[in-house]
C-alpha cells in the first residue's frame, strides 16, 4: 500500500486546545483514518517547522487529500503537508522510467 508522510503545524487554536486537554493526538488520528481503510505507520511531535510528522499507508492519495482537508477544517493546523513516499528500492524503478524518458521533454523557450 503506498507510504505517505504528512507535516502538520498547529494553529494557536490548536496550541490552545493541546494544552487544555494534553493528549497522545496519535491515538485520535486512527479512527478518523479507518473511514478511509488507510493505517497509521507512525506519529511524532517534532521541533521546528512542523509541529506533527504523520507516517501512514492509504490504497489512494486522495483518501489522505481528503483527510488532510477535514483535519484543516477544524481549524486545529495552521498548516498541512502531505507527500507520497517510496523506499528507496522502489524508487529505482522510478529512476529508470525517468531514464526512458530523457530528451522527450521540450523545455520552454526551446
Amino acid at each position: 500500500m503506498p507510504l505517505f508522510i504528512t507535516y502538520a503545524s498547529y494553529s494557536p487554536e490548536g496550541i490552545r486546545g493541546l494544552m487544555a486537554k494534553p493528549e497522545d493526538r496519535g491515538a485520535a488520528l486512527q479512527p478518523l483514518l479507518d473511514k478511509v481503510g488507510a493505517s497509521v505507520i507512525g506519529v511524532y511531535m517534532t521541533t521546528g517547522a512542523n509541529d506533527i510528522v504523520l507516517v501512514s499507508e492509504a490504497a489512494d492519495g486522495s483518501d489522505v487529500a481528503a483527510i488532510s482537508m477535514a483535519v484543516s477544517a477544524s481549524g486545529s493546523p495552521s498548516r498541512v503537508e502531505t507527500v507520497r513516499a517510496w523506499t528507496s528500492a522502489d524508487f529505482v524503478a522510478i529512476a529508470e522510467k525517468a531514464g526512458t524518458l530523457t530528451g522527450a521533454y521540450t523545455p520552454p523557450g526551446s
